[in-house]
């Protein structure tokens, strides 16, 4: 599958996405979802990342009630690295983090992965809470 990008990335995957949904092999993930960190906005994009634990740590983040899953995708159009990570937070792209507006095809499933403590998603969540930055969407 050829795919451009937007802002030339250099990495070649594989790529996961860290959710909570039940999907299977084919499924595609769209944009226009409301946003795992900022209640009232709908994303524009699907973020995805190159490093599996940072998938899971997605997914333990992620609204809803279901089991968390750790996604192996691929990108159906351009994408680019992630502007809300990239260069504004961490020089460069160390966190291997990607958004797409187009659809990303799920492809398979990660069961293991370090999981974070309760106590890591308690923090991260209330660092959020404080967190009054503007995100590129």
């Amino acid at each position: 599958m050829a795919v451009t990008f937007a802002s030339k990335p250099a990495d070649n995957g594989p790529f996961y996405h860290g959710t909570r949904a039940d999907l299977k092999v084919g499924d595609l993930l769209t944009a226009g979802r409301p946003s795992n960190y900022h209640p009232g906005v709908i994303m524009n994009h699907i973020y995805f990342t190159a490093m599996v634990n940072g998938a899971g740590f997605a997914a333990a983040l992620a609204n809803g009630e279901g089991h968390e899953r750790v996604y192996i995708v691929e990108p159906t159009g351009s994408f680019e690295n992630d502007p809300n990570v990239t260069d504004k937070k961490f020089p460069g792209n160390p966190t291997r983090s990607y958004r797409t507006r187009a659809p990303m095809k799920i492809v398979g499933e990660v069961t293991e992965w370090v999981r974070q403590t309760p106590e890591a998603i308690r923090q991260f969540r209330e660092k959020l809470a404080k967190n009054k930055g503007e995100i590129i969407n």
